[in-house]
């Protein structure tokens, strides 16, 4: 069931198909925006419960440093090529991040601001009292479809997927090879969405597909 009051998109797509740029410009445009990835982030920094329930199931042997941070790049070498790993994972991050998410919501509905992760960020700089985004990959898989009122989903080509990941997150091919296949097919999702952008060509003509989208919600 939609919020009342606020017009909730959805926005999602694979890794690396180009959702934190959307999200940006939603943010730009007037959005509230939330980003799972970001508020994962913060759920697995030292001190976190989710943090130590990681390290219990995983070893130290996944931190940088002892008593340190997780080596995010050293836990997805083991949880993407094992798909049991992955699902342990995502049982202990999942309910955590879940419960960020609805808090932020919660905090819209009662005039708040909303922030990229959680309450320790400043204040979005472009106040929209109606549209909010909720970035997550596995935004269909945890049940947030339907609290929205459409669903976005943002594509590329796997080639580019492959070479953004390998560009921008230092992997090996092989290793941005693996992540891919670990994810469901982007047909799954577009199969869902009301709202398809294609990010494969320039960051110009995403915006443009971006920008033609939120003025016919506005």
């Amino acid at each position: 069931m939609p919020l009342d009051g606020i017009y909730l998109i959805g926005l999602t797509g694979n890794i690396a198909c180009g959702k934190s740029s959307v999200l940006a410009m939603l943010e730009q445009f007037g959005a509230r925006v939330i980003d799972a990835d970001r508020v994962t982030y913060a759920l697995q920094q030292p001190g976190e419960p989710v943090y130590h329930a990681i390290v219990a199931e995983f070893g130290s042997g996944i931190l940088s440093t002892p008593d340190g941070p997780i080596d995010r790049r050293a836990l997805g070498a083991i949880v993407f090529a094992d798909p049991k790993a992955l699902q342990r994972l995502e049982r202990i991050v999942h309910p955590a991040v879940h419960a960020r998410i609805a808090a932020w919501l919660e905090s819209l509905g009662d005039g708040g601001w909303g922030t990229r992760v959680g309450e320790n960020d400043p204040p979005s700089s472009n106040p929209h009292p109606s549209v909010a985004v909720i970035d997550a990959i596995k935004l269909l898989e945890s049940g947030w479809k339907p609290l929205c009122d459409a669903i976005w989903v943002v594509t590329c080509t796997p080639e580019q997927q492959i070479e953004r990941l390998v560009a921008t997150r230092g992997l090996s091919e092989a290793e941005a090879q693996t992540r891919i296949a670990a994810q469901p097919p982007q047909a799954d999702k577009v199969a869902q969405a009301d709202v398809v952008l294609d990010n494969s060509g320039s960051l110009e003509e995403t915006r443009r597909q971006v920008e033609a989208a939120w003025q016919r919600i506005n």
